[in-house]
């Protein structure tokens, strides 16, 4: 199944990441992009193991303003190549069923397989972190009770979320379901669109 790929991918970029633990560390991606789909889910969760560090630094209420409004550039960037990532790996998908007729009554998924993959990828930062609060030795017996039962149903939904991706692209395979994708078309970033940047040229 395809989720058993990109969960274990998923799995390997988290604990890569966790060897030096900081976002300042240089990214190498081992799979090349002959690799496509390889190369494609394992900078994804790279991006996102990234960003959801950031997320940590930026809730210092210690942290001055200055650094704060640098990293929020940055968290700025980093979703742009969040988005840009799951375009990438539609794309891919698309061209990959492209030959696929889809039937008379096929029928259209709320959601692109890319951003189901989205989810995934930030499901398994969650259960990641979860785990490490279950099991940290330093908190309270409650603490890791509560934190093991959170990642019980984390587990559970990494599971049911495997499924529905797995489902969702057999589906499309067999022309039940048709892929539609709509770009993001994000404004706030378009020097054209957003009336503040529009404004500095």
């Amino acid at each position: 199944m395809f989720t058993s790929k990109a969960n274990k991918i998923f799995q390997d970029v988290i604990e890569k990441y966790h060897i030096i633990n900081t976002v300042d560390q240089s990214f190498e991606n081992p799979y090349p992009k002959s690799d496509l789909i390889e190369h494609l889910l394992y900078r994804k969760c790279w991006i996102d193991t990234v960003q959801w560090h950031y997320e940590d630094i930026i809730r210092d209420p210690q942290i001055v303003p200055v650094a704060a409004l640098k990293l929020k550039r940055q968290i700025d960037a980093s979703n742009q190549d969040r988005t840009d990532m799951v375009e990438y790996i539609d794309s891919y998908f698309l061209e990959k069923y492209k030959h696929i007729t889809p039937k008379a009554n096929a029928t259209i998924n709320t959601e692109s397989p890319a951003w189901g993959i989205d989810r995934l990828s930030i499901l398994a930062l969650k259960i990641y972190h979860m785990n490490e609060e279950a099991i940290r030795q330093d908190a309270s017996e409650a603490h890791r009770e509560a934190c093991q039962k959170k990642l019980d149903i984390l587990l559970e939904q990494r599971l049911d979320l495997s499924t529905a991706i797995d489902t969702l692209l057999s589906d499309i395979e067999k022309g039940d379901k048709y892929m539609k994708v709509y770009k993001q078309m994000k404004m706030y970033n378009d020097d054209e669109l957003n009336p503040v940047l529009r404004s500095q040229k």
